[in-house]
């Protein structure tokens, strides 16, 4: 794979340890399955599996969970040039409880500190970052340095050019007690700060409340609009996915029916898919309904990474939904 990369992602990486049964806690599992983990690394993998040249900028522990983590990019198609260690940390574990079709508890195993937030402006390669066709951070990158200053940099030398995503990510357990709650709390400054420099924000309607203090859709549209965005993505969960442009153009996706099996990968599916239509120039409505798609195929799957589907899978999930809402009517009365 040759620089400069389509998509490098940047921020949360580890391994995600998922259990074969579902319905009970952790404590009655007895097998699990081992996964490549972190959002903004499951987008670059989703990103991958459309054909676009991918890369993370992360860091591991020196440990066997980090040779599995650069194994498992590789395998995956996406480079490794940027996935730094730290020898004295260990590379993160996550745990979930799987109770469908909402409810998936998460165990972060970060410490003392998790070698992604342990991340300085002076290992990055910034000519990269500049260079690629979308960058994506997320806003776990700002709750806790060199992480946050690095990811400042990061962005801060893309200029905001043409696509550079804020995925609003918000993660209380990963930062002080009560830093989102309140604009005077130390994360709506922060996410403030970088989406000065985005062009693009993407977040649920709790992610949206934290970074604008609105916890309404259109509202919460318009205030990330405000901060200078091009395009603000709101997910709604059952009422599916508002998007606004500042040009004007604006679609709102119902959800597509799926029968949850594991809901916490839809939104890094969401994610990549969300990029794939952006570098291939399509309409807002055409984006945004694909990457609906896309979600809903990974909430209908057990993992994160391994479930990223194709182009031709998320087609074929679209005109499976149009043709039931299309027949619902009809069905109704039979």
């Amino acid at each position: 794979m040759q620089m400069p990369y389509d998509v490098v992602t940047m921020g949360r990486v580890g391994v995600d340890v998922y259990p074969l049964q579902t319905g009970v806690g952790l404590a009655e599992v007895s097998t699990f399955g081992k996964y490549l983990g972190g959002s903004p690394t499951n987008v670059a993998v989703a990103a991958a599996r459309y054909g676009h040249g991918a890369a993370v900028i992360t860091k591991t522990g020196a440990d066997p969970f980090g040779t599995f983590v650069r194994d498992a990019l590789r395998g995956y198609g996406v480079g490794t040039d940027f996935v730094g260690t730290s020898p004295g940390l260990p590379t993160p574990v996550t745990f979930c409880e799987i109770f469908p079709p909402d409810d998936f508890p998460l165990y972060f195993y970060r410490y003392p500190k998790a070698p992604d937030l342990d991340l300085a402006a002076d290992e990055l390669d910034l000519d990269a970052v500049r260079a690629a066709r979308v960058f994506w951070m997320t806003g776990t990158g700002l709750c806790e340095e060199p992480s946050r200053a690095a990811t400042l940099a990061a962005l801060r030398a893309r200029g905001r050019a043409a696509h550079t995503v804020f995925d609003l990510d918000w993660r209380p357990m990963f930062w002080p007690e009560g830093a989102g709650d309140t604009a005077e709390g130390p994360a709506r400054g922060l996410y403030r700060e970088a989406l000065a420099h985005a062009t693009v924000a993407v977040g649920n309607l709790a992610e949206c409340a934290v970074a604008t203090g609105e916890h309404e859709p259109r509202a919460a549209a318009r205030a990330l609009l405000a901060t200078g965005v091009e395009l603000a993505v709101v997910k709604q969960g059952p009422r599916g996915v508002l998007a606004v442009h500042r040009d004007g153009a604006e679609t709102e996706v119902p959800p597509v029916p799926v029968e949850v099996v594991n809901g916490l990968g839809a939104g890094d599916a969401f994610g990549g898919a969300l990029i794939h239509g952006m570098l291939e120039g399509w309409q807002l409505d055409r984006t945004i309904a694909f990457a609906n798609a896309a979600g809903a195929h990974v909430a209908g799957e057990l993992a994160c990474s391994d479930a990223m589907p194709t182009a031709a899978q998320v087609e074929e999930r679209l005109r499976a939904a149009g043709e039931a809402r299309a027949a619902g009517p009809r069905g109704a009365g039979s």
